[in-house]
This record gives C-alpha cells, structure tokens and sequence, in this order.
C-alpha cells in the first residue's frame, strides 16, 4: 500500500508554532515514528507552503497511490484550486486538521476540499493523521 501524507502552509513550523495549538512535536519527528508504527505501508511526506506545489503534487500522486492524508492548513478554506485538483484525481483523500477548526475562527468552518473527501479527521492533534492511515487499512 502507497500512502502520501501532504501538509500545507506552515505546518513546516510544528513544534515551534503556537505549540499551545499545535504541541512542540515537529512534524519530521512525528512522521519518523509514523513510518516505524506503519512499516507495512510505503509512505512518502511532501510539504509546501506554495499553493500551485500543492496541485502540482496532489495531480503526480492522485492516479498511482492508494490514498493521500491531506492537511492543506490554511489553503482549506481559501483555495478552489486544490478542492478541484481533489475532485480531479482518482486517489481518495483523507482531509486532516490538527486542531478543531470549527472552534476556531468562523472562516475556517469551509473547506472546500471536503465535498471531495473520502472523510475528515478534525481536532485529534497530530493523531489525526494516524487515524487517517488507519482508515486506509
């Protein structure tokens, strides 16, 4: 089984970013023990803070893997162009969200990659991209 795990804006910043939030794991870190727990699953990481890199990976993967784990971070509630590089593709997307984004901001309630979405995982810290590889299996 071929995972990819895509992380959005900022999320290059977890461990130093309002660790309050986001706790003070790195991603890199977290994603290291992800690998070991998952050894069974072929799992790549990409990271950007540039929107178009985020289509652009999202089409590469989206025919060829068996599942993206998606946190596009702020691009969620922004960005028409990645909710329809999802709908586009083939590969299903599992839409992540480290904090609860329905307790935070009112504009941060719309994402545009969820009508699109295999499922949502909201609000479990970085556990919720561990449920999300548990959904593929």
């Amino acid at each position: 089984m071929k995972i990819i795990i895509i992380n959005g804006p900022n999320l290059n910043l977890l461990g130093k970013r309002e660790p309050e939030v986001y706790g003070n794991q790195t991603f890199e870190e977290y994603y290291h023990q992800l690998k070991l727990k998952f050894s069974t699953i072929e799992l790549a990481y990409f990271q950007s803070n540039i929107e178009g890199e985020l289509i652009d990976k999202l089409q590469e993967v989206g025919f060829t893997y068996d599942g993206i784990i998606l946190n596009a971070a702020g691009y969620t509630h922004t960005s028409v162009g990645i909710g329809d590089a999802v709908k586009a593709i083939t590969t299903p997307v599992i839409e992540v969200h480290i904090s609860n984004t329905f307790s935070r901001e009112t504009f941060r309630h719309q994402s545009f990659i969820s009508p699109n979405a295999k499922g949502i995982i909201i609000g479990y810290g970085l556990r919720s991209y561990e449920l999300a590889l548990q959904s593929f299996l």
